[in-house]
């Protein structure tokens, strides 16, 4: 899994978020409509995720495989 090119402390847009996923960017949208996928911030019409946030998400996966 590669790091989206920004600084660590910055939110992950959801193209970055498919970068890092390897995940097709229509996929996280459908995602985020069943409620799967690691919880985004609404920032008026952006979604943004924090990178903590994704990795945790990406921690809580292990246990279910």
């Amino acid at each position: 899994m590669s790091v989206p090119k920004h600084r660590d402390e910055r939110l992950w847009s959801i193209e970055d978020l498919s970068e890092f996923l390897g995940i097709p960017v229509p996929t996280l949208y459908r995602w985020r409509t069943t409620g799967y996928g690691p919880k985004g911030v609404r920032i008026g019409r952006y979604v943004r995720y924090e990178r903590e946030v994704v990795h945790r998400w990406l921690k809580s996966l292990e246990g279910a495989v």
